[in-house]
Formats: structure tokens, sequence, C-alpha cells
């Protein structure tokens, strides 16, 4: 059976009451317990996903079926006029938005040799073009919000690096350095720009691959965290207790990375 929070967060109540959280790559893994996390902390959430309106509407029913609000959408993020058209339909459903995470990312892998531009562009789009775009579509309805938050889902590989992600690695790192940027830019409006970078998480990929790296990567912890801890971080930078915190990086990773 689907829980929508962490037992640990389950102290927290509505913290977000009122407030409308877009999610993008929402419809499986850590988007999906962002997702759901964050409507247990009561607010409305928009549901992103890119290809699978089955994965997108059971998510929205779960949100629904434990008493929340949400709206669930198909787009693709990396398409200016879809990320506008997305941020007017969260509007004209709820009204404001308050909360933006920008978790949808691809996480292949491939040796230089056989990594095509192609691929290498896809990646850089999805993962640093696609905040861009959302960030400047809901800069006004962010800004309006009174506790506007943009959280931004980085990646371990970005502070160790590893082999065959040379494109991931490097658009993950500038993720890192975008989430600075938009923090200076977007304080004096009184939103919060934070990143959240996890570590080994227990997945599940579309083609069942563990990548590489997590097989020669070890943390302190000796385990793989769970979608539900980088969720509870989310929730954590998206309500009123971290208003005094933005241009940070957070690690999720068991001690994986010690930054």
């Amino acid at each position: 059976m689907d829980t929508l929070v962490p037992q640990a967060f389950a102290f927290a109540g509505q913290e977000l009451a009122g407030r409308v959280a877009l999610v993008t790559g929402a419809s499986r893994n850590i988007g999906r317990a962002i997702a759901l996390t964050l409507a247990q902390g009561g607010a409305a959430v928009v549901v992103v996903g890119r290809h699978d309106r089955e994965a997108v509407d059971a998510v929205v029913a779960t949100i629904e079926a434990a008493g929340g609000r949400a709206l669930g959408m198909l787009g693709d993020v990396t398409q200016p006029d879809e990320v506008t058209a997305i941020v007017e339909a969260s509007l004209n459903t709820f009204g404001r938005l308050d909360i933006l995470v920008n978790n949808a990312a691809i996480r292949s892998e491939a040796p230089l040799d056989d990594l095509t531009y192609a691929r290498w562009r896809e990646v850089m789009t999805l993962a640093l073009d696609a905040p861009f775009l959302l960030a400047k579509a809901a800069l006004e309805p962010l800004s309006r919000s009174g506790e506007g938050t943009i959280v931004n889902i980085g990646g371990l590989t970005a502070h160790i690096g590893a082999r065959n992600r040379a494109h991931v690695v490097a658009a993950k790192a500038g993720l890192d350095g975008l989430t600075r940027a938009l923090a200076h830019e977007m304080a004096e409006r009184g939103v919060t720009v934070n990143l959240v970078s996890p570590g080994l998480i227990d997945t599940v990929r579309g083609d069942g691959h563990r990548p590489h790296h997590h097989a020669s990567t070890a943390n302190l912890l000796g385990r793989r965290g769970t979608p539900d801890e980088v969720a509870a971080m989310v929730r954590f930078l998206s309500g009123p207790a971290a208003r005094y915190i933005t241009g940070q990086t957070l690690h999720v990773n068991g001690g994986a990375y010690l930054g």
C-alpha cells in the first residue's frame, strides 16, 4: 500500500497547506516520492511526466485518495512552449505556484568513444535547459508567493566524478552552478534556490540496469538510500523552516561524499 510520507516526518503536519508545487519527472522513483511527500505536507501538486500517462495518473490518484489535490500533465520540459503551457495550466487550476522541483533527468552511461554528440546534448538539455526554462516561466508566480522555492535535483557524481558518465557529470555540475546563480538573482524576490544531491538511491531504471559507478562506490552507512529520504530533504527545503537557506547543495548520500 502506498504511503505519502516517510514515518519520521509524520510530525510535520500540514506545513505546506495552501501552497502549490510543480514537480518534473514525477511519475516514478525520486520524483514520485517528492510529489507524494509534498502532498502529504499539504501542498497541491502538479505531477509532470514526459511519456507515461498511466504512471502520472497513478501518482495523481494516490494523492487524491489521501485527500490531497493534484494535476497530472505530460510535457517535454526542454521545449519553451510546453513549459509555458505547463506553468499556465498550473496557475489556471490552482491559482498560484510556490514550489518548483526540477527533478527530470537522464542518467545514462556511455564510454567517451561511444558517447555521441546527440546523446551529450540530450542530457545537457534536460539537466540544464529545462530548469532554466521552468525558472523563467515560473518567475512571476514564485515571486508573488512570498515563500517561493526552487529545488533542483543534482547527483553525487557531479562531486566525485564517474567513468562512462562525462555527459551526466558535466550536466549535474552545471546544475550546481545554475543553482548558485539563481539564488543570487532571486533572493531579492524572496525566492530561495537550493540543490539536493542524492547519492546511491534504490531506484528502478526503465531498463532495469544498475549504473557501473553504483557497484564501485561505497558510503559510510553501508546501504542505498530510499527515494523517500531524498523527498524528505526536498520537503524541508520547501517549507517555512528553511527560509534562511539558499544557494546551497544539500547531500543525501549516506556519507559517500563529505562536502
